[in-house]
Parts: structure tokens; C-alpha cells; sequence
């Protein structure tokens, strides 16, 4: 996700117009605590917080969730390269067990606290504690297949990477705000066998209750003209090379479908290690989801490999939100499988005011939708302009007044 798509960026400023008197007029009308069950998400990153870098910390964190009453956290255990949690596979892979503090300036590993943390396991911990509180915990791989640019697993496998059309090192590069990115190949046999040897790892080592992956586990469309992919193509194509227009439907069709493939392999090794485990998908809504990054999750629900499903829709006014929900993507999956709704509650130094927060969230439990997940946890107690910690507070324990199960399959 998250690493937002930076449109949300530009909209954020006209969130900030809403003034005092309408925020508290919307904090004083009372939640409704009707659902028998609700999922009430949020998700965990190491990037801009510092929730996951001490036990303490961890600790006060999920006090404070299960306080409030929700009862799911997705903490990252896959970003800036690097899994958050001690891995055999990733040090076999990059020379690297684990890289909980990023340095975002210089894109690597900030090592004066990677020796400060010692022998300590985040993910063990964590789960613990959550579970002691009753929180579920679903391990969010929130890079994917994407990288810095100079993430060590890019430099030591530089053949592991697609790339656009165009000459080298250009053609590989991916500018996501002020980050240059590269990407893994999701076709290619050995990128594969190192995700599904990560998420092996994963399920084997740790009592989690899920895997989510978003919109990172696809690959935006300009990309997929590496050698490899392209030999792959043609094999399928009696000889015939991918258009040179990333959008030509056959080229993202197949493209598409090697992905949904490898969907496929993931579900069964979730289930192989860990059978009541959800596979937990947070994607971008369906159309944008296909089109720009080859991410067909309609049919990956259609084949029954998404059990839990939350959309990301980060809306800037409560029309907007309400109409995207509308999507029949959205509402084929809701009459299926738990779908909630990803809720933009700010990113850093830009909170969302909670007058609109509080809306979004009422307008998804009158749709019917089965919870909500709030991006991310350090902004869900931002205040914007206005208002106070408190109002915040209050605002959210009205939201959750009385404590849910979360919904199930």
C-alpha cells in the first residue's frame, strides 16, 4: 500500500478545510453497535512510526487497540527489502536475516539499531501479546514484489528483475514519490520460489492467523519486457513478441494470468503450514487494479484463494468513498467473502480529520460491509487542525463502543 499512491497526497490539503463545528457534530452522534461481528483493522509499518521498534512499544500499541476495542492488527513483515522478523530465507537470499529500521535516506538498513535490537524476534512477540489481548494477527508483506532500488536482494540477484521498455539501468527503475524502485519478476521460477519459500517460513515459525498481501503483489504495467518474460511470451505465442503497448489486452491479459497463477501456488502453502490461516488481500478497487498493475483479484476470489478482502478507498469526501463502494466488483465479493474497506486515517504530518473518518466508516456498516481497516496507526491519533488528541480518542471508542468478533468465513 502502502506507501500511498501519491494522488492521495494532493488531496489531503481539502481534507483539512473541515472546520470545528462540523467535526463535533458529527463526534456527537452515536455509533451504531449493531453487527454481531466487524472486523476493525489497522495496520502496523515501519515507516514513519515507531510502533514495531521496541517491545515497549509493541506493548502499548496493542494495549491501546484492544483498549479501544479492535481486534485485528496487520503488522508489515515485508518491506524496504527486507522481512521484519528473523529469516533463514532472506539471509540465504541477501546476506541479511531481518531489516526492522529502514534509512530511508540512503535506502538500506539503519545498523547502529540492527545491533542495538539484539537477538530480539518482533513477530514472536508481537504475536504473542496480541493474542493475550485477543487481537488476530495477519502478517501484511507490504512491499511485494517491489524494492529500493538498491535493496541488497536487487543487487545480488540483478537477474530476479523485470524491467520497462528501453535501455538498462533506466528501463528498471520505478519512481514512487522521491523513492526509485525496482521490481521483482513475478514470472520468473526463482523469484517465486523465494516468495513462496518466505511465506513457508512464515507459517511454519510463527501462529499467525493469516497472510495479506495489497497492491504490491502485482506489477505495474509499463513493466514485463525483461528477457525472460519476453521468451516466456513467446513460447506461449507461437513466436510472437508482447505489443509494444504495455496496455494491449492480450499482453495484459496473459500477464495477469501468470500472476493468478502464481496465486494459486501461494494458497496452497498457507494452507499446507498453517490450514486455518486467511489469505487476506488489500487491493486497489478492481478496474485501476487490473489495469495498472496486473492485478486481476476479482478472479482470484472467483477461484476461492481470497478469503478475507480489503479494498483500498482512500477518498477524499464522503461521495466519492460511497460511490466506489458502489463498484460491482466490490459488491460481488461482499456477498461472498468478509469484505471490508481500507480507511485512510492520514499519512505523516497530514491526518485526515476524524469528522470524515467517522463518516466513511458509518457509510461502510450501512452498505453492509464486514469492517474496516485504518491505514495506518500512528495517524488514526493525529490530530488535524481543530481538534485535540481527545476528540480523537473519544471519537474512536464511540466508533467501537462495544467489542466484535471478527468476521469470518
Amino acid at each position: 500500500m502502502k506507501r500511498i499512491n501519491y494522488l492521495a497526497i494532493a488531496v489531503l490539503s481539502a481534507l483539512l478545510l473541515w472546520g470545528v463545528s462540523g467535526l463535533m457534530a458529527v463526534i456527537s452522534e452515536p455509533a451504531r453497535a449493531d453487527a454481531p461481528t466487524e472486523i476493525r483493522g489497522v495496520w502496523l509499518t515501519n515507516v514513519d512510526s515507531t510502533v514495531l521498534f521496541s517491545d515497549q512499544a509493541v506493548t502499548a500499541t496493542l494495549q491501546q487497540l484492544a483498549d479501544r476495542h479492535f481486534n485485528t492488527v496487520y503488522p508489515a513483515v515485508w518491506s524496504w527489502g527486507y522481512t521484519l522478523y528473523p529469516s533463514q530465507v532472506a539471509e540465504q537470499a541477501m546476506g541479511y536475516q531481518q531489516g526492522l529500521y529502514p534509512d530511508l535516506e540512503e535506502q538500506g538498513r539503519n545498523e547502529a539499531l540492527e545491533a542495538a535490537q539484539g537477538d530480539r524476534d518482533l513477530l514472536l512477540g508481537l504475536v504473542a501479546q496480541a493474542h493475550d489481548r485477543h487481537l488476530s494477527v495477519i502478517p501484511w508483506f507490504e512491499f511485494g514484489f517491489m524494492l529500493p532500488a538498491n535493496a541488497p536482494l536487487a543487487q545480488r540477484h540483478p537477474d530476479w528483475l523485470t524491467q520497462k521498455q528501453g535501455a538498462l539501468p533506466a528501463a528498471r527503475r520505478y519512481q514512487e514519490g522521491r523513492h526509485p524502485r525496482v521490481w521483482l519478476n513475478p514470472f520468473h521460477p526463482e523469484v517465486q520460489a523465494f516468495i513462496l519459500d518466505l511465506i513457508a517460513e512464515l507459517m511454519a515459525n510463527y501462529d499467525v492467523d493469516g497472510l495479506q498481501f495489497d497492491d504490491h503483489f502485482a506489477l505495474p504495467v509499463a513493466f514485463g519486457y525483461d528477457p525472460y518474460t519476453i521468451n516466456l511470451y513467446r513460447q506461449a505465442h507461437g513466436g510472437q513478441s508482447p505489443a509494444t503497448n504495455p496496455y494491449d489486452a492480450e499482453w495484459t491479459r496473459w500477464r495477469a494470468a501468470q500472476i493468478t497463477d502464481f496465486i494459486d501456488s501461494v494458497f496452497r502453502v498457507v494452507k499446507a503450514k498453517r490450514p486455518n490461516a486467511v489469505l487476506s488481500v488489500a487491493p486497489n478497487p478492481a478496474t485501476f487494479a487490473y489495469r495498472e498493475s496486473l492485478q486481476d483479484w476479482p478472479r482470484w476470489r472467483e477461484m476461492g484463494y481470497i478469503e478475507e478482502l480489503i479494498v483500498q478507498v482512500y477518498r477524499d469526501s464522503v461521495d466519492n468513498f460511497r460511490h466506489t463502494l458502489r463498484d460491482r466488483t466490490i459488491q460481488q465479493a461482499q456477498g461472498h467473502i468478509p469484505t471490508g474497506v481500507g480507511i485512510l486515517t492520514g499519512l505523516k504530518n497530514q491526518p485526515v480529520p476524524i469528522g470524515l473518518i467517522q463518516q466513511q466508516v458509518q457509510v461502510a456498516r450501512d452498505m453492509g460491509f464486514a469492517g474496516v481497516s485504518f491505514f495506518f496507526y500512528d495517524t488514526v491519533w493525529t490530530v488535524a487542525n481543530g481538534e485535540t488528541w481527545r476528540d480523537r480518542d473519544r471519537a474512536i471508542q464511540q466508533l467501537f463502543a462495544q467489542p466484535r468478533e471478527r468476521s469470518q468465513l
